[in-house]
């Protein structure tokens, strides 16, 4: 009888003890209409689709023989994590993948949802829920064949508790994608005193440098927690051209492709760390 009752309770407490940061959650509630904005305040992760999308596409095509054209991504699982208000979930959802974006901010779920809406085969191929990762890590256990968390762990209150839930809804050699930006020096000028202060190309206050994520820590987070790193990429935003490019340097952005143990590796977790530290990530496009 009470359950009902528990369960509200539960989700009023659960940011408690959850990787929700809740006052990166009020940031980004004054901003859930502009989602859509190309030229706003979200017209670097429009943008960004240009080079994270086909990543996305060709690494999960060069582990696959099955090619479907014009739906190279059909039948393919798709947990989008942090999805704001759908600019990652669309596109992929357009390659035929089936995608479910969980955001916990429900302005955001409410401006993507109503988007798809306006494409009937979107509509039908993705669905949005308001919910942190760890809220679904319970019916969701190996249910996605992918995990995308693009600009997402910068934000997170507990990144090695959001790496373990990433591996618990993973399915065995599942595939995580992660977004984010380094902690260096030129990361704070560009990310933080030139986009936000100078040319407001982000708005103020949106990222803390603290937040921000080596990609050495991410690497050894992920491996320990039973991924093998396959790739870490540079990504370089021209602020002049509005355009994302690949380079060399992982100093400012980076990209992370990571793919989970299969089934035999996990029932040694503790073997991988020391096995996975001795190979070197491609560090190539």
């Amino acid at each position: 009888q009470l359950s009902p009752f528990r369960f509200t309770v539960k989700r009023l407490f659960s940011t408690s003890h959850s990787s929700v940061d809740s006052k990166e959650m009020k940031k980004f509630q004054l901003l859930a209409h502009k989602w859509w904005d190309e030229e706003g305040e979200f017209s670097a992760l429009h943008s960004m689709n240009d080079i994270r999308v086909p990543f996305i596409r060709d690494s999960l095509l060069n582990m696959s023989s099955n090619y479907h054209l014009g739906n190279p991504l059909a039948g393919v699982k798709i947990l989008d994590v942090g999805c704001g208000g759908g600019l990652l979930s669309e596109p992929l959802g357009r390659l035929g993948a089936s995608v479910t974006g969980i955001d916990p901010l429900e302005d955001n779920i409410r401006t993507a949802d109503q988007h798809k809406s306006f494409d009937p085969v979107l509509a039908k191929r993705i669905q949005y829920k308001s919910s942190s990762l760890e809220e679904i890590v319970e019916e969701s256990m190996e249910t996605f064949d992918v995990i995308v968390a693009s600009e997402v762990v910068e934000h997170v209150a507990d990144l090695e508790m959001f790496i373990k839930c990433c591996s618990q809804v993973l399915k065995p050699e599942g595939s995580l994608f992660i977004t984010t930006i380094n902690k260096t020096q030129l990361s704070y000028v560009l990310g933080i005193v030139v986009a936000e202060k100078i040319i407001g190309i982000v708005p103020e206050g949106t990222h803390e440098w603290e937040k921000f994520v080596p990609p050495e820590e991410l690497e050894r987070l992920l491996e320990a927690n039973g991924f093998s790193v396959k790739a870490v990429n540079g990504m370089l935003y021209n602020p002049l051209s509005g355009s994302w490019s690949w380079m060399e340097s992982t100093s400012i952005n980076y990209a992370v492709h990571a793919v989970k143990s299969g089934a035999q590796g996990q029932s040694s977790p503790t073997d991988t760390p020391s096995e996975m530290e001795s190979e070197q990530p491609s560090a190539t496009v």
